[in-house]
């Protein structure tokens, strides 16, 4: 059975979901087991620092994924720290819906916390397929349609 705790901070003034949107999404891409969960919807400055400051990266990316080192019996902890002006820039670059953007980035982020990664070719083919039956199943379009392997 699958138990989240969900803690949802926004520090930014740009749109961004609605808590009950972001459990939704956090709760479809939760594999098994308990999680304790922050998702954090950040300004670009913050953006910036946390991803230079964790990934040696001086730009604001779209999303951050942070797994704690705890005990496998604590379950999963972790923090996601979304930029909102880089998702509504690339949302808005892609033509897709804001909401649809969010959920796969929210999706694809919790993946990265329970160790899933796209280092290769194929690691990144199972990650994507995951993701896309995760949005499949909450109801958005594949979001790797229009790119070109």
């Amino acid at each position: 059975m699958k138990r989240l705790r969900l803690s949802y901070q926004r520090v930014c003034s740009a749109e961004v979901p609605p808590r009950a949107a972001v459990l939704r999404w956090v709760r479809a891409a939760l594999q098994k087991g308990e999680a304790q969960v922050a998702v954090r919807f950040v300004d670009t400055e913050e953006g910036r620092e946390l991803n230079r400051r964790f990934r040696g990266k001086d730009y604001a990316t779209n999303v951050l994924s942070f797994v704690y080192d705890v005990p496998e019996e604590a379950g999963l902890m972790g923090d996601l720290v979304l930029c909102a002006p880089v998702v509504e820039r690339e949302a808005a670059e892609q033509g897709k819906p804001l909401a649809a953007h969010y959920a796969h980035l929210i999706v694809h982020g919790m993946l990265h916390l329970q160790g899933y990664d796209h280092e290769d070719d194929s690691q990144a083919a199972e990650m994507e397929a995951l993701e896309r039956d995760v949005l499949g199943r909450l109801g958005f379009p594949d979001p790797y349609v229009d790119e070109e392997r």
